[in-house]
Protein backbone atom coordinates (compact mmCIF):
# COMPACT_ATOMS: atom_id res chain seq x y z
CA UNK A 1 0.00 0.00 0.00
CA UNK A 2 3.35 2.35 0.31
CA UNK A 3 3.60 4.95 -2.20
CA UNK A 4 7.04 5.94 -3.64
CA UNK A 5 8.94 8.51 -5.34
CA UNK A 6 9.32 5.61 -8.43
CA UNK A 7 6.18 4.86 -8.37
CA UNK A 8 4.84 8.35 -9.43
CA UNK A 9 7.55 8.79 -11.52
CA UNK A 10 6.26 5.75 -13.80
CA UNK A 11 2.66 7.10 -13.83
CA UNK A 12 3.83 10.07 -14.88
CA UNK A 13 5.94 9.21 -17.94
CA UNK A 14 3.24 7.02 -19.18
CA UNK A 15 1.27 10.57 -19.56
CA UNK A 16 1.40 12.40 -22.45
CA UNK A 17 3.11 15.51 -22.39
CA UNK A 18 0.21 18.31 -22.75
CA UNK A 19 0.60 22.54 -23.49
CA UNK A 20 0.42 24.49 -20.07
CA UNK A 21 -1.47 27.64 -19.40
CA UNK A 22 0.13 30.41 -18.03
CA UNK A 23 -1.77 30.49 -14.75
CA UNK A 24 -0.02 33.15 -11.84
CA UNK A 25 1.21 31.60 -8.22
CA UNK A 26 1.11 28.37 -6.54
CA UNK A 27 -0.59 25.32 -8.74
CA UNK A 28 -3.40 24.16 -6.20
CA UNK A 29 -3.46 20.55 -5.01
CA UNK A 30 -6.73 18.85 -5.63
CA UNK A 31 -8.04 15.61 -3.58
CA UNK A 32 -11.60 14.32 -5.07
CA UNK A 33 -13.25 12.32 -2.87
CA UNK A 34 -15.78 10.06 -4.56
CA UNK A 35 -18.69 7.84 -2.65
CA UNK A 36 -20.41 5.26 -4.97
CA UNK A 37 -24.27 5.82 -5.18
CA UNK A 38 -24.32 8.57 -2.76
CA UNK A 39 -27.45 10.60 -4.03
CA UNK A 40 -26.91 14.24 -2.91
CA UNK A 41 -31.07 13.88 -1.62
CA UNK A 42 -29.13 11.39 0.80
CA UNK A 43 -27.20 14.42 2.48
CA UNK A 44 -27.68 16.60 5.08
CA UNK A 45 -26.72 19.48 3.77
CA UNK A 46 -29.04 18.70 0.36
CA UNK A 47 -31.83 18.65 3.03
CA UNK A 48 -32.17 14.90 4.36
CA UNK A 49 -34.15 14.86 7.92
CA UNK A 50 -33.07 11.53 8.94
CA UNK A 51 -29.31 10.55 7.12
CA UNK A 52 -26.77 12.00 9.25
CA UNK A 53 -23.96 13.51 7.83
CA UNK A 54 -22.46 16.24 9.62
CA UNK A 55 -18.70 16.30 8.36
CA UNK A 56 -20.22 16.84 4.48
CA UNK A 57 -22.27 19.44 5.92
CA UNK A 58 -19.50 21.40 7.64
CA UNK A 59 -17.70 20.85 4.10
CA UNK A 60 -21.00 22.35 2.06
CA UNK A 61 -21.06 25.38 5.18
CA UNK A 62 -17.31 26.26 4.29
CA UNK A 63 -17.06 26.49 0.74
CA UNK A 64 -19.44 25.93 -2.74
CA UNK A 65 -22.45 23.33 -2.87
CA UNK A 66 -23.69 22.59 -6.22
CA UNK A 67 -28.10 22.27 -5.66
CA UNK A 68 -28.09 20.71 -8.81
CA UNK A 69 -25.15 18.71 -10.42
CA UNK A 70 -25.98 15.90 -12.65
CA UNK A 71 -24.61 12.64 -13.55
CA UNK A 72 -24.31 12.13 -16.87
CA UNK A 73 -25.30 8.68 -17.06
CA UNK A 74 -27.10 6.32 -13.49
CA UNK A 75 -24.90 4.36 -13.42
CA UNK A 76 -21.46 4.14 -11.59
CA UNK A 77 -18.72 2.79 -13.65
CA UNK A 78 -20.08 4.95 -16.83
CA UNK A 79 -20.52 8.13 -14.86
CA UNK A 80 -16.66 7.30 -13.42
CA UNK A 81 -15.67 7.46 -17.04
CA UNK A 82 -17.54 10.77 -17.87
CA UNK A 83 -16.15 12.21 -15.15
CA UNK A 84 -12.47 11.14 -15.27
CA UNK A 85 -12.48 11.99 -19.27
CA UNK A 86 -14.90 15.22 -19.54
CA UNK A 87 -16.83 12.74 -22.38
CA UNK A 88 -20.40 11.14 -22.91
CA UNK A 89 -21.45 8.11 -22.83
CA UNK A 90 -21.73 7.67 -26.67
CA UNK A 91 -17.80 9.18 -26.99
CA UNK A 92 -15.81 6.62 -24.42
CA UNK A 93 -18.53 3.78 -25.07
CA UNK A 94 -18.37 2.42 -21.39
CA UNK A 95 -22.28 1.07 -20.79
CA UNK A 96 -20.96 -0.98 -17.83
CA UNK A 97 -18.16 -2.19 -15.38
CA UNK A 98 -16.77 -4.19 -17.66
CA UNK A 99 -15.90 -1.24 -19.91
CA UNK A 100 -12.39 -0.20 -20.90
CA UNK A 101 -10.81 3.47 -20.97
CA UNK A 102 -7.64 2.61 -22.83
CA UNK A 103 -8.03 4.67 -25.53
CA UNK A 104 -8.98 8.04 -23.59
CA UNK A 105 -7.47 10.69 -22.54
CA UNK A 106 -8.25 11.15 -18.61
CA UNK A 107 -7.94 14.16 -16.02
CA UNK A 108 -4.87 12.84 -14.74
CA UNK A 109 -2.93 12.29 -18.37
CA UNK A 110 -3.40 16.48 -18.14
CA UNK A 111 -1.85 16.92 -14.64
CA UNK A 112 0.55 14.41 -14.60
CA UNK A 113 2.13 16.20 -17.66
CA UNK A 114 2.21 19.66 -16.20
CA UNK A 115 3.81 18.29 -12.75
CA UNK A 116 1.28 17.00 -11.06
CA UNK A 117 1.91 13.43 -8.35
CA UNK A 118 -1.26 11.88 -9.47
CA UNK A 119 -2.42 8.88 -7.18
CA UNK A 120 -5.91 6.91 -7.29
CA UNK A 121 -7.05 4.98 -4.43
CA UNK A 122 -9.90 2.41 -4.01
CA UNK A 123 -11.59 0.69 -6.30
CA UNK A 124 -11.75 2.07 -9.86
CA UNK A 125 -15.08 0.27 -11.47
CA UNK A 126 -13.94 0.21 -14.88
CA UNK A 127 -12.28 -2.87 -16.74
CA UNK A 128 -11.43 -4.73 -13.47
CA UNK A 129 -7.64 -3.43 -13.21
CA UNK A 130 -5.50 0.02 -12.01
CA UNK A 131 -6.57 2.86 -13.89
CA UNK A 132 -2.79 3.88 -15.08
CA UNK A 133 -3.34 7.26 -17.14
CA UNK A 134 -0.50 9.03 -14.89
CA UNK A 135 -2.46 7.95 -11.56
CA UNK A 136 -0.04 5.28 -8.92
CA UNK A 137 -2.68 3.47 -7.84
CA UNK A 138 -3.76 1.26 -4.63
CA UNK A 139 -6.49 -0.78 -4.62
CA UNK A 140 -8.42 -0.85 -1.11
CA UNK A 141 -11.77 -2.10 -0.52
CA UNK A 142 -12.66 -0.49 2.85
CA UNK A 143 -13.80 2.90 4.15
CA UNK A 144 -10.94 2.65 6.68
CA UNK A 145 -8.34 0.99 3.98
CA UNK A 146 -9.20 4.19 1.53
CA UNK A 147 -8.47 6.96 4.05
CA UNK A 148 -5.38 4.79 5.41
CA UNK A 149 -3.54 4.87 2.54
CA UNK A 150 -5.10 8.43 1.28
CA UNK A 151 -3.00 9.66 4.76
CA UNK A 152 0.13 7.37 3.54
CA UNK A 153 -0.05 9.63 0.18
CA UNK A 154 -0.59 12.82 2.24
CA UNK A 155 2.55 12.37 4.23
CA UNK A 156 4.74 12.02 1.41
CA UNK A 157 3.57 15.51 -0.08
CA UNK A 158 5.37 18.57 0.35
CA UNK A 159 4.73 21.91 -0.05
CA UNK A 160 4.90 23.63 -3.71
CA UNK A 161 4.65 20.39 -5.12
CA UNK A 162 1.00 20.04 -6.65
CA UNK A 163 -0.96 16.52 -6.63
CA UNK A 164 -3.57 15.19 -7.48
CA UNK A 165 -5.25 12.73 -5.04
CA UNK A 166 -8.35 10.65 -5.87
CA UNK A 167 -9.80 8.64 -2.75
CA UNK A 168 -12.79 6.42 -4.35
CA UNK A 169 -14.50 5.47 -1.26
CA UNK A 170 -17.50 2.40 -1.42
CA UNK A 171 -20.22 3.55 -0.95
CA UNK A 172 -23.38 2.85 0.81
CA UNK A 173 -24.02 0.65 -2.14
CA UNK A 174 -27.55 -1.62 -2.12
CA UNK A 175 -27.93 -2.06 1.87
CA UNK A 176 -24.28 -3.33 3.44
CA UNK A 177 -24.23 -5.45 6.12
CA UNK A 178 -20.88 -4.16 7.60
CA UNK A 179 -21.48 -0.57 9.39
CA UNK A 180 -19.90 -0.85 12.52
CA UNK A 181 -22.67 -1.72 15.50
CA UNK A 182 -21.99 2.22 16.67
CA UNK A 183 -23.82 3.14 13.42
CA UNK A 184 -26.07 1.07 13.24
CA UNK A 185 -27.04 2.03 16.89
CA UNK A 186 -27.81 5.54 15.24
CA UNK A 187 -30.63 4.31 13.26
CA UNK A 188 -32.73 1.45 15.36
CA UNK A 189 -35.99 3.58 15.52
CA UNK A 190 -35.53 6.13 12.77
CA UNK A 191 -38.84 4.93 10.24
CA UNK A 192 -37.61 7.18 7.55
CA UNK A 193 -40.90 9.01 7.51
CA UNK A 194 -39.34 11.76 5.09
CA UNK A 195 -38.34 9.52 2.03
CA UNK A 196 -41.89 8.98 0.29
CA UNK A 197 -41.47 5.04 0.12
CA UNK A 198 -43.51 3.72 -2.49
CA UNK A 199 -44.77 -0.12 -3.19
CA UNK A 200 -42.58 -2.01 -5.08
CA UNK A 201 -43.39 -1.03 -8.69
CA UNK A 202 -43.98 -4.08 -11.03
CA UNK A 203 -40.95 -3.11 -13.26
CA UNK A 204 -39.02 -3.57 -9.81
CA UNK A 205 -35.35 -4.89 -10.93
CA UNK A 206 -31.67 -3.96 -9.49
CA UNK A 207 -32.01 -4.08 -5.74
CA UNK A 208 -35.41 -4.80 -5.83
CA UNK A 209 -35.51 -7.14 -2.88
CA UNK A 210 -34.78 -4.76 -0.29
CA UNK A 211 -37.73 -3.07 -0.65
CA UNK A 212 -39.24 -6.24 1.05
CA UNK A 213 -38.44 -4.69 4.27
CA UNK A 214 -37.23 -1.01 2.86
CA UNK A 215 -37.32 0.45 6.40
CA UNK A 216 -34.35 -2.35 7.53
CA UNK A 217 -32.87 -1.82 4.36
CA UNK A 218 -32.74 1.92 5.11
CA UNK A 219 -31.39 1.21 8.77
CA UNK A 220 -28.27 -0.31 7.07
CA UNK A 221 -28.20 2.19 4.24
CA UNK A 222 -28.21 5.26 6.56
CA UNK A 223 -25.32 3.23 9.17
CA UNK A 224 -23.12 3.24 5.93
CA UNK A 225 -23.61 6.75 4.59
CA UNK A 226 -22.83 8.02 8.46
CA UNK A 227 -19.70 5.56 8.45
CA UNK A 228 -18.78 7.33 5.00
CA UNK A 229 -18.77 10.70 6.72
CA UNK A 230 -16.78 10.01 9.58
CA UNK A 231 -13.78 9.19 7.40
CA UNK A 232 -13.39 13.15 6.17
CA UNK A 233 -11.78 14.48 9.20
CA UNK A 234 -8.94 12.23 9.37
CA UNK A 235 -8.41 13.84 5.62
CA UNK A 236 -8.81 17.73 7.05
CA UNK A 237 -6.54 17.09 10.10
CA UNK A 238 -3.94 15.38 7.54
CA UNK A 239 -3.88 18.46 5.25
CA UNK A 240 -3.68 20.66 8.27
CA UNK A 241 -0.72 18.76 10.00
CA UNK A 242 1.12 19.00 6.63
CA UNK A 243 0.66 22.66 6.23
CA UNK A 244 -1.33 21.77 2.62
CA UNK A 245 -4.72 22.81 3.89
CA UNK A 246 -4.78 26.19 2.21
CA UNK A 247 -3.29 25.28 -0.76
CA UNK A 248 -5.77 22.26 -1.50
CA UNK A 249 -9.27 21.91 -3.25
CA UNK A 250 -11.24 19.57 -1.50
CA UNK A 251 -14.40 18.09 -3.86
CA UNK A 252 -16.58 16.50 -2.66
CA UNK A 253 -18.71 14.26 -4.83
CA UNK A 254 -20.46 10.42 -6.04
CA UNK A 255 -20.74 8.81 -9.62
CA UNK A 256 -24.74 8.08 -8.76
CA UNK A 257 -27.39 8.26 -6.72
CA UNK A 258 -30.39 6.13 -5.84
CA UNK A 259 -34.20 5.83 -5.17
CA UNK A 260 -34.24 3.94 -1.80
CA UNK A 261 -37.70 3.17 -2.10
CA UNK A 262 -39.15 6.45 -4.29
CA UNK A 263 -40.78 5.09 -7.26
CA UNK A 264 -41.13 1.92 -6.01
CA UNK A 265 -37.21 1.05 -6.81
CA UNK A 266 -34.00 0.93 -5.02
CA UNK A 267 -30.93 1.31 -6.67
CA UNK A 268 -29.98 3.18 -9.73
CA UNK A 269 -30.57 3.86 -13.25
CA UNK A 270 -31.13 -0.39 -13.48
CA UNK A 271 -33.32 -0.34 -10.67
CA UNK A 272 -35.98 -0.32 -13.55
CA UNK A 273 -36.98 -1.89 -16.17
CA UNK A 274 -36.62 0.31 -18.90
CA UNK A 275 -33.77 2.31 -17.27
CA UNK A 276 -35.00 5.48 -15.56
CA UNK A 277 -33.42 8.83 -15.56
CA UNK A 278 -35.66 10.07 -12.01
CA UNK A 279 -33.43 13.03 -10.12
CA UNK A 280 -33.23 10.56 -7.31
CA UNK A 281 -30.37 8.20 -9.44
CA UNK A 282 -28.25 11.25 -11.64
CA UNK A 283 -28.58 14.26 -9.31
CA UNK A 284 -25.59 13.48 -7.15
CA UNK A 285 -23.09 15.92 -4.75
CA UNK A 286 -20.76 18.28 -5.78
CA UNK A 287 -19.09 20.20 -2.92
CA UNK A 288 -16.00 22.42 -3.31
CA UNK A 289 -14.13 23.88 -0.25
CA UNK A 290 -11.01 25.94 -0.92
CA UNK A 291 -9.66 27.98 1.98
CA UNK A 292 -9.77 31.42 1.36
CA UNK A 293 -10.67 31.47 -2.62
CA UNK A 294 -14.67 29.28 -2.61
CA UNK A 295 -16.76 32.00 -0.40
CA UNK A 296 -18.50 29.89 2.37
CA UNK A 297 -22.17 29.24 2.56
CA UNK A 298 -22.14 29.38 -1.07
CA UNK A 299 -25.28 27.41 -2.71
CA UNK A 300 -25.29 27.36 -6.80
CA UNK A 301 -28.19 26.87 -8.12
CA UNK A 302 -26.91 26.63 -11.60
CA UNK A 303 -27.88 23.13 -13.39
CA UNK A 304 -23.88 21.19 -13.60
CA UNK A 305 -23.00 17.69 -15.23
CA UNK A 306 -19.88 15.55 -14.41
CA UNK A 307 -19.06 16.14 -17.80
CA UNK A 308 -17.77 19.94 -16.44
CA UNK A 309 -15.87 18.60 -14.23
CA UNK A 310 -12.46 18.23 -16.17
CA UNK A 311 -12.91 21.62 -18.17
CA UNK A 312 -13.00 23.40 -14.67
CA UNK A 313 -10.14 21.28 -12.70
CA UNK A 314 -8.05 22.13 -16.00
CA UNK A 315 -9.35 25.79 -15.35
CA UNK A 316 -8.34 25.87 -11.98
CA UNK A 317 -4.96 24.49 -12.42
CA UNK A 318 -4.10 26.32 -15.66
CA UNK A 319 -3.70 23.16 -17.50
CA UNK A 320 -4.96 22.93 -21.09
CA UNK A 321 -7.71 20.10 -21.38
CA UNK A 322 -7.20 17.49 -23.29
CA UNK A 323 -6.99 18.33 -27.30
CA UNK A 324 -8.95 17.05 -29.75
CA UNK A 325 -11.22 15.46 -27.43
CA UNK A 326 -14.99 16.93 -28.60
CA UNK A 327 -15.42 18.07 -25.21
CA UNK A 328 -18.81 19.09 -24.74
CA UNK A 329 -18.46 20.00 -20.59
CA UNK A 330 -17.78 23.46 -19.30
CA UNK A 331 -15.86 25.37 -16.59
CA UNK A 332 -17.96 26.51 -13.67
CA UNK A 333 -14.76 27.95 -11.86
CA UNK A 334 -16.46 31.60 -12.01
CA UNK A 335 -19.73 29.52 -10.32
CA UNK A 336 -17.60 28.11 -7.83
CA UNK A 337 -15.65 31.14 -6.50
CA UNK A 338 -18.46 33.39 -7.44
CA UNK A 339 -17.34 35.56 -9.83
CA UNK A 340 -19.35 37.56 -12.86
CA UNK A 341 -19.80 35.66 -15.53
CA UNK A 342 -19.13 37.10 -19.05
CA UNK A 343 -22.16 39.42 -20.04
CA UNK A 344 -22.39 37.56 -23.68
CA UNK A 345 -21.50 33.74 -22.33
CA UNK A 346 -24.13 33.27 -19.27
CA UNK A 347 -24.74 30.03 -18.03
CA UNK A 348 -26.78 28.14 -19.58
CA UNK A 349 -28.81 25.55 -17.25
CA UNK A 350 -29.21 22.58 -19.86
CA UNK A 351 -28.09 19.43 -18.95
CA UNK A 352 -27.69 15.86 -20.95
CA UNK A 353 -27.64 12.33 -20.16
CA UNK A 354 -27.44 9.00 -21.86
CA UNK A 355 -27.44 5.39 -20.60
CA UNK A 356 -27.31 2.50 -23.34
CA UNK A 357 -30.66 3.35 -24.89
CA UNK A 358 -31.67 5.87 -22.87
CA UNK A 359 -31.27 9.79 -22.83
CA UNK A 360 -31.96 12.79 -21.10
CA UNK A 361 -32.29 16.57 -21.05
CA UNK A 362 -33.21 18.71 -18.31
CA UNK A 363 -33.11 22.74 -17.83
CA UNK A 364 -34.48 24.64 -14.82
CA UNK A 365 -38.25 23.97 -16.06
CA UNK A 366 -38.78 20.96 -17.25
CA UNK A 367 -37.27 16.91 -18.00
CA UNK A 368 -37.52 15.24 -21.33
CA UNK A 369 -36.79 11.46 -21.12
CA UNK A 370 -36.34 9.34 -24.61
CA UNK A 371 -35.41 5.41 -25.03
CA UNK A 372 -35.14 4.17 -27.88
CA UNK A 373 -37.73 1.05 -27.48
CA UNK A 374 -40.78 2.77 -28.24
CA UNK A 375 -42.30 6.60 -28.22
CA UNK A 376 -44.58 5.18 -25.55
CA UNK A 377 -41.79 4.59 -22.77
CA UNK A 378 -41.10 8.46 -23.42
CA UNK A 379 -41.29 10.73 -20.72
CA UNK A 380 -42.35 14.64 -19.92
CA UNK A 381 -42.06 15.81 -16.28
CA UNK A 382 -42.40 19.42 -15.52
CA UNK A 383 -39.62 20.01 -12.62
CA UNK A 384 -41.18 23.26 -11.25
CA UNK A 385 -44.21 21.54 -10.25
CA UNK A 386 -43.34 17.76 -9.88
CA UNK A 387 -40.21 17.71 -8.25
CA UNK A 388 -41.33 13.79 -7.71
CA UNK A 389 -41.49 13.09 -11.38
CA UNK A 390 -44.75 11.41 -10.90
CA UNK A 391 -46.79 13.35 -13.39
CA UNK A 392 -45.54 11.83 -17.21
CA UNK A 393 -46.70 15.00 -19.34
CA UNK A 394 -45.17 13.69 -22.71
CA UNK A 395 -48.33 12.65 -24.42
CA UNK A 396 -50.36 15.76 -23.27
CA UNK A 397 -51.33 17.93 -26.06
CA UNK A 398 -50.20 21.11 -23.86
CA UNK A 399 -46.82 19.85 -23.63
CA UNK A 400 -46.30 19.63 -26.79
CA UNK A 401 -43.98 22.21 -27.67
CA UNK A 402 -42.24 21.71 -24.98
CA UNK A 403 -41.36 18.19 -25.49
CA UNK A 404 -40.61 18.78 -29.22
CA UNK A 405 -38.09 21.65 -28.35
CA UNK A 406 -36.00 19.62 -25.54
CA UNK A 407 -36.09 16.20 -28.40
CA UNK A 408 -34.39 18.90 -31.29
CA UNK A 409 -31.98 20.09 -28.27
CA UNK A 410 -31.19 16.59 -26.98
CA UNK A 411 -30.72 15.45 -30.95
CA UNK A 412 -27.78 18.36 -31.54
CA UNK A 413 -26.11 16.98 -28.22
CA UNK A 414 -26.02 13.56 -29.34
CA UNK A 415 -25.05 14.29 -33.29
CA UNK A 416 -22.53 16.70 -31.97
CA UNK A 417 -20.92 14.39 -29.13
CA UNK A 418 -21.01 10.92 -31.01
CA UNK A 419 -17.48 11.08 -31.48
Amino acid sequence: MNFTRRSFLSAAAGAPLLAQKGVEGPKPNVVLVIAENLPSWALGCYGNQEIRTPQIDRIALSGARFVKNYACSPNGAVSRATLFSGRTPAQHGVTGADGSLAKEVLISDALAGSGYQCAYVGKFGIGGGAPGHGFAHVAADSLEAVTRAGGEFLDQQAKGKPFFLTLAYPGPGAAPEGAAAKYQEMYKSVTFDSFGIQPVAENAKAGKEFLQNPVASLRRYAAAVTALDDQIPALQKKLLAKGLFEDTILVFTSDSGALLGRHGFWADGLASDPINMFDEAVQVPMIWQWAGRVPVQSARPELVSLYDFLPTICDVTGVNAPAGRNLCGRSYLPLVLNKPLPKKAPWDDTVFGHFRDTEMVRDKYYKLVVRGKSEAANELYDMRKDTRERNNRYAEPGFVTVRDDLAKQLAAWRSKYAL
